[in-house]
């Protein structure tokens, strides 16, 4: 038995000419739009050089010439500012006045000016995350398609924590600045309620991927909807909220200190005036504070989300 192999038809090479015409001209136009996206981008670049007094690129040689004042003349200053021990250079100036800022207890035991400030502006993110929480659950489950059957309820809230989340935070804190005055208050107010926007809609994307058959078989016996979202819904998603949450914590430690810097109170406001003011030592022991702080905040909240999620959610790649 034979087999014969029939040469491909005027139609398949006209079909292969085709697809290769097609295929060359999306390259042309891909490499076209990346060839303006490029040239606009440099001529915005320039125009920007040009408008600003400082010329950009001009000044670019010089942007880590800032570090040379950030180097101490005596390493063991940034230990001394870190923990408000008297330094041997100091001679009455601001520089090196370490002693000044500590926060006394009891007697002679004191807690230094910097870890007091750290924990008014870990304060700062777990209050306004709590608030986040508080409210952003209840309303995750009317903005929820497959709990809330009313349209305009739904629409309602969704667009309120649109609302919420569309302006950054430190937009608000000007605006609760302006009534409440500048200080950690207004600071926790804004940072609360963006964390409402933020956590709203990612806990009602959770709470529209649950198991609806818990919620039918309360249903069917009777259950309003309070006693079918606390009883069919909340036990499902509730470790991905306090997943979420935990990761929102992290997330407002630092919006909190970018707030401090612009007069929301905390670390943040003293990390800007030793920055501006030049004093090495104390800037270095404030980013040191700030780095630790923060990575100690991290490592406990993805400890604590894998207890609550489970390994197996981690592990989804391996």
């Amino acid at each position: 038995m034979t087999l014969s192999v029939t040469a491909p038809s005027g139609a398949t090479h006209q079909m292969a000419d085709a697809w290769r015409r097609q295929t060359s001209l999306r390259r042309f136009y891909t490499v076209l739009g990346v060839g303006l996206l490029i040239a606009a981008m440099l001529a915005s670049m320039w125009f920007a050089d040009e408008a600003n007094a400082g010329h950009f690129f001009d000044r670019l040689p010089h942007i880590l010439d800032f570090l040379s004042w950030l180097i101490p003349k005596d390493w063991n200053d940034v230990w001394r500012a870190l923990f408000d021990i008297a330094s041997p250079h100091d001679i009455g100036t601001q520089e090196f006045n370490f002693p000044l800022g500590r926060v006394y207890v009891w007697g002679s035991f004191y807690i230094p000016e910097y870890f007091e400030l750290m924990i008014t502006t870990v304060n700062m993110a777990l209050v306004s995350t709590f608030i986040g929480f508080m409210f952003a659950v209840p309303f995750s489950f009317i903005a929820a398609r497959n709990l809330t059957p009313h349209p305009v309820l739904r629409l309602v809230v969704k667009r309120f924590m649109e609302l919420l989340r569309a302006f950054p935070e430190i937009v608000i804190a000007g605006l609760f600045a302006a009534i409440v005055s500048a200080g950690p208050i207004a600071a926790i107010i804004a940072i609360g309620l963006h964390s409402i926007g933020a956590l709203g809609k990612l806990f009602y994307e959770i709470n529209e991927n649950i198991d609806m058959r818990a919620e039918e078989g309360l249903r069917a016996v009777g259950a309003n909807w309070f006693e079918r979202v606390r009883f069919a819904g909340l036990p499902q998603v509730l470790p991905n909220f306090m997943s979420y949450t935990l990761l929102r914590v992290e997330i407002n430690v630092r919006v909190s200190t970018i707030i401090g810097a612009v007069g929301g109170g905390g670390i943040g406001e003293e990390l800007k005036l030793s920055i501006s003011r030049g004093f090495g030592a104390k800037t270095l022991a404030l980013v040191l504070l700030l780095f630790t702080t923060i990575f100690i905040i991290d490592q406990f909240s993805a400890w604590l989300r894998r207890k609550l999620v489970g390994e197996q959610a981690f592990m989804m790649g391996a």
